[in-house]
């Protein structure tokens, strides 16, 4: 439900930037680093826009792939840990003789 509602929002933003620039026909120079262009402003809001959303999700993959690799080192680290344990408590001393010397 969240990721329709995300979904859905985004497709509003992406709408409402691409009726906006639809209304304005107007050429505007856009200067970036190396030169510059001459770009209808439609066509600039909607490159921009995906620009910036295409930008926006490598950035979340990377944290997000961060994440899931910390979580697979974490699990392994829990199951060598555990079968560490598992030989200790198998071989544990089981104390079935009264601790009180008769």
């Amino acid at each position: 439900m969240k990721y329709l509602l995300i979904f859905l929002l985004v497709l509003a933003i992406f709408v409402v930037s691409v009726t906006l620039g639809a209304q304005n026909d107007q050429q505007v120079t856009f200067n970036y680093l190396l030169a510059q262009g001459e770009f209808r402003i439609s066509t600039l809001l909607a490159f921009l826009f995906a620009a910036g959303f295409i930008i926006g999700w490598l950035i979340c993959g990377l944290f997000w792939l961060r994440v899931r690799l910390q979580l697979a080192r974490a699990e392994r680290k829990i199951k060598r840990l555990e079968q560490q344990v598992a030989p200790v408590a198998a071989s544990g001393v089981s104390n079935t003789a009264p601790a009180v010397k008769d």
